[in-house]
């Protein structure tokens, strides 16, 4: 096989990555229309990630944000994102960069995109030396399925012991009825 010289691989990244910045562009501006939502995993072990060290603490190879009903302050531009959101009733700023992204979600539309994310390991290992665990992200399914639930104060949802996921976030949000 010959070798890619034109490097058609990054360019597919960079086109995935600006959809992602299209959309976020689009929600910061209107809103989120409809029933979309966004599943944003990403890698906390990335050099130009920005949460607060608890979070990093808890999730230190990677972690599954949930843009829905409550978010605030999302501000994308051409590197990354910022938005505030809720963990446990406290607001919490974060700044990732499109670099970290591992995958892009619109379970309401059936929509997903999946990154190539390369992290230098002396960057991991500065960052968060406990990140060495064979975590993995969560299955398709789990996304699809909204498993937010990872208060360990709370009892598991009636039925499922199994529901929850150490890499997806909880976030304090309200729905009408």
């Amino acid at each position: 096989m010959n070798e890619d010289l034109l490097g058609y691989n990054e360019m597919v990244e960079q086109a995935m990555r600006s959809v992602v910045r299209k959309a976020l562009e689009r929600a910061a501006k209107g809103g989120l229309p409809g029933n979309h939502h966004f599943y944003i995993t990403f890698k906390t072990d990335h050099p130009d990630v920005m949460i607060p060290n608890r979070l990093g603490d808890q999730y230190p190879e990677e972690m599954t944000i949930v843009l829905q009903h409550q978010f605030w302050g999302l501000q994308p531009d051409d590197e990354g994102f910022d938005v505030e959101l809720s963990f446990n009733r406290q607001h919490e700023h974060l700044r990732i960069p499109y670099a970290a992204l591992i995958t892009f979600a619109d379970p309401s539309v059936n929509f997903g995109l999946q990154f190539h994310v390369e992290v230098e390991e002396d960057a991991i290992a500065t960052e968060h030396p406990e990140a060495a665990s064979d975590e993995k992200g969560p299955t398709q399914a789990e996304m699809e399925a909204g498993t937010t639930d990872n208060d360990p104060d709370e009892d598991p949802p009636e039925g499922d012991d199994d529901s929850r996921t150490d890499n997806v976030v909880t976030l304090d949000f309200t729905r009408k009825k």
